[in-house]
């Protein structure tokens, strides 16, 4: 199929101003010839072309043409490019066609991408990181996607590997030439300078998983009391509405989430079921509220940050409608005291230096005062939790993390191996586990899973 000449949009489908038709393999330029007539433009210039159909000889649009002649391509092979109006029914007429010409098909889900590969254009480290940069939803993730892309993280490894090979290449020879006169300490020199760079990917592997909750982003979830005002909360913060508002206690049942971009940083917000005690414990809907607290408490356990709401009206009326939030509280925690704007400031300041050790800040969803220094505050703490993320090409993917163990342990393994064929078979198994990460050796049962994720067209 590799011998195929491909196709695809490579822009979204639906109207648009532009877009982009992508053709690779042995037959692009004939491709080109045959749609816009000849001679092909120069490589890497774009003409302006009357595009038609070659069965009828009649117009389909006039637009774009560029020539990338392999292997100076995306792809490594001969690759054309249509940049046309972007109108449906433009884009249905120049796909079929292409798909009348002999020798192309349409292009499979990520394979102008496994071609690139394929043809070592890309390694597969860069290949995610262009995965990551499509679906980057912040300045945050755009900058790791773009410097994983750009060979951070295969250079990083791409360094351990060939200092590993010269360790291995030092009990190489003092397996194959046993009987010349080597230097005494060349096993030890070599095995400090393979504990060197295991200890480096130690340092690498203590990194909190920051890379990783980036790509996917930190989990915030408001908790509190019926009626406390976390879906108001949660619709102020959105600036839209998200959340359905009541002043029934148990309206919120499922959790509702929605996805933030704070300084940058990803953050998915979600609003749960109040927390209170229930009478009735016969009564069906109580069942329902039950499962949805169960629901709230579950997802606290897992968050990276928790809003603890404060009814301000219950809490300067009743001192355990505190009780709640101090069950709750621990250093993933930020709390806010709801409805200020209902309370005198005295009241409410008197209640802040009375739980001052919580650092809590007074809010109200309904005039969005305080909301600025609750923002600012989640970006502090994002900004905390993803320290050291952005310094350097770190650890995305829990395939990386498991190589990089898997090459720390061979490492630990060949240290305490007591004859030299043993030492370099660890290093052998070392130097296996780096290159899966940049997809070096034993990648095939990775790679469907990798560009099973891409678009058509990309």
């Amino acid at each position: 199929m590799t011998d195929d000449t491909i196709f695809a949009p490579s822009t979204a489908p639906g109207r648009a101003g532009v877009a982009v038709i992508r053709i690779s393999g042995a037959q692009a330029g004939a491709a080109l010839r045959a749609l816009a007539g000849d001679p092909l433009p120069a490589p890497r210039r774009a003409v302006l072309r009357r595009i038609g159909d070659p069965a009828s000889g009649g117009a389909i649009d006039h637009g774009l043409l560029l020539w990338f002649p392999g292997p100076r391509s995306f792809t490594g092979e001969d690759l054309g490019e249509l940049q046309l109006h972007g109108g449906r029914a433009v884009i249905a007429a120049a796909l079929e066609a292409l798909a009348a010409l002999p020798g192309l098909r349409p292009a499979e889900a990520g394979e102008f991408t496994r071609r690139a590969f394929d043809n070592g254009k890309l390694d597969l480290s860069a290949v995610e990181g262009l995965a990551d940069l499509i679906d980057a939803e912040t300045e945050a993730q755009r900058r790791q996607a773009l410097r994983q892309m750009e060979g951070g993280l295969a250079r990083r490894t791409g360094d351990w590997a060939a200092r590993l090979t010269r360790v291995l290449a030092h009990f190489e020879a003092a397996i194959d030439f046993v009987e010349e006169e080597l230097p005494e300490d060349l096993g030890e020199a070599a095995l400090a300078e393979a504990e060197a760079v295991a200890g480096e990917i130690a340092a690498a592997l203590d990194d909190r998983h920051r890379g990783e909750r980036l790509r996917e982003g930190l989990s915030a979830v408001i908790l509190g009391a019926p009626n406390a005002g976390k879906s108001s909360l949660l619709n102020a913060l959105a600036r839209r509405d998200v959340a359905i508002v009541s002043e029934t206690a148990g309206t919120t049942r499922d959790i509702v989430e929605v996805h933030l971009d704070l300084g940058g940083y990803p953050v998915t917000l979600a609003d749960t079921a109040g927390l209170r005690a229930l009478e009735k414990a016969d009564d069906p809907q109580a069942a329902i509220e039950r499962a949805g607290m169960a629901r709230a408490r579950e997802r606290a356990e897992r968050a990276d940050i928790k809003l603890l709401l404060v009814d301000l009206e219950a809490a300067l009326s009743d001192e355990t409608a505190l009780d709640g939030v101090a069950a709750l509280h621990d250093t993933r925690s930020l709390v806010l005291l709801n409805k200020a704007d209902l309370c005198e400031a005295a009241a409410v300041q008197d209640l802040a230096r009375q739980i001052g050790d919580w650092d809590p800040i007074a809010v109200s969803a309904r005039t969005g005062a305080g909301l600025d220094q609750v923002l600012d505050r989640l970006v502090e703490l994002a900004g905390e939790s993803f320290g050291g993320a952005e310094a350097a090409a770190g650890i995305t993917r829990h395939r990386h993390r498991r190589a990089l163990e898997d090459c720390r342990d061979a490492v630990a393994r060949a240290r305490s191996a007591e004859l030299p064929e043993l030492v370099a078979e660890e290093l052998r198994l070392s130097l296996r586990a780096l290159g899966r990460v940049s997809g070096r050796v034993d990648v095939e049962d990775l790679l469907d899973i990798v560009f099973a994720d891409f678009c058509i067209g990309k």
